[in-house]
């Protein structure tokens, strides 16, 4: 039987999906870019790839042409997103790839940012390249969700983790809670925070479990997501584990509608950064006043990592884009705590709605991943 030569549209897929596998390893590192792959290929094989750098910088295009050298010329560039056309800290993708003698592009999806949005596209069509998009945009948008969420709305991607019984509770009665899953489904509940920009927690989940947020996996020592503390009515305890470990490689922030001046100078001789939001009537704080200014500082990806009452906040804000809710197999029943507070929902039409995107089976426990219906 003769060998089957892949098709053009076949190969073109591939090495997208190659340059999105790249793409992924910048998430959680490269905020406040988006997190790009880029592969180059020459008569059927690889001769450069590269995928954004943590900071984000250097582009993957550039990291890829660079390693490509001079077998660039002639070939073909799979984008997961379309090269920038605007000079920034680095000059634009679009034109290192002309210079390169690149020969066509394809870019999974265009840019929402407005410096650039089609006109990178043009640029390298107006040098005689040829130019397509569009292949696996859903998966491109899906790895880029932060950044299109920062661009576009003014705010970070939300994911809310709960790890809950099958019946939804996160904690006893009497309040225990560890651990509800196994070691399999911690450790992947760790690996969603190495591919967050932030992770976020109340003061109140601060002082029943006096959590440390970081990333407690061998080889991700180096992907330690910005730690924040949202406080609320609930004062942010000085004592808790979290200010001892704030550094510039593993940074803590906290957030708080109002912040005590001699307690939050206190926190910032310890390392911790401290920033003021706007509380809301019940004196909480505003979510999307808190998603406002996280954008500001840069923060795309934001892993939710609390108790039942904020998690309901912001499903209540419209703020969660996507759940990971970890199941142990077992039931605690009606008397223990809910992984969300009440909605105060009287109409089933009115209940927020999610798509199911994938299961995981983690040994006895499972994890199901939703993204939110817009």
């Amino acid at each position: 039987m003769s060998k089957t030569t892949p098709s053009e549209p076949d190969l073109d897929r591939r090495f997208m999906r190659h340059a999105l596998t790249l793409a992924r390893r910048g998430l959680g590192q490269v905020w406040p870019n988006p997190a790009v792959g880029c592969v180059l290929v020459r008569d059927g094989v690889v001769v450069g790839e590269g995928w954004t750098q943590p900071g984000g910088r250097p582009h993957a295009e550039r990291v890829a042409l660079d390693r490509a050298a001079a077998a660039a010329r002639g070939a073909t560039a799979y984008v997961t997103l379309e090269p920038c056309s605007h000079h920034g800290k680095t000059p634009p993708c679009a034109d290192a790839l002309v210079e390169a003698g690149v020969s066509r592009v394809v870019a999974a999806c265009t840019d929402p940012d407005p410096r650039v949005n089609g006109r990178g596209l043009e640029r390298l069509r107006a040098a005689g390249v040829a130019v397509s998009h569009g292949l696996l945009e859903a998966e491109a948008r899906e790895v880029n969700a932060g950044f299109f969420r920062r661009v576009t709305q003014g705010r970070p991607w939300v994911m809310a983790k709960i790890a809950s019984t099958l019946d939804g509770r996160i904690a006893t009665r009497s309040g225990e809670s560890r651990w509800i899953t196994g070691e399999r489904a911690r450790a992947e509940g760790h690996r969603l925070r190495a591919e967050c920009d932030a992770v976020l927690t109340g003061s109140g989940t601060l002082v029943a479990d006096d959590p440390l947020l970081t990333v407690r996996l061998p080889g991700f020592e180096n992907r330690q997501p910005v730690r924040i503390v949202l406080e609320g009515r609930t004062a942010a305890p000085e004592t808790a584990g979290i200010w001892d470990t704030a550094s510039a490689d593993t940074p803590v922030w906290l957030v708080s509608p109002h912040l005590d001046p001699a307690r939050g100078a206190r926190l910032e001789a310890r390392g911790v950064r401290c920033l003021e939001t706007v509380a809301a009537s019940d004196g909480r704080p505003a979510v999307p006043a808190v998603l406002k200014r996280l954008a500001e500082e840069g923060l795309t990806r934001l892993l939710l990592e609390a108790g039942s009452i904020l998690t309901a906040a912001f499903i209540a804000a419209d703020a969660v884009d996507a759940l990971a809710w970890f199941r142990a197999p077992t039931l605690i029943g009606g008397d223990g705590l809910p992984g969300i507070a009440p909605l105060g929902i009287d109409l089933l039409a009115d209940a927020p709605g999610f798509s199911l995107l994938r299961r995981i089976p983690l040994d006895s426990d499972g994890l199901e991943v939703y993204q939110r219906r817009d």
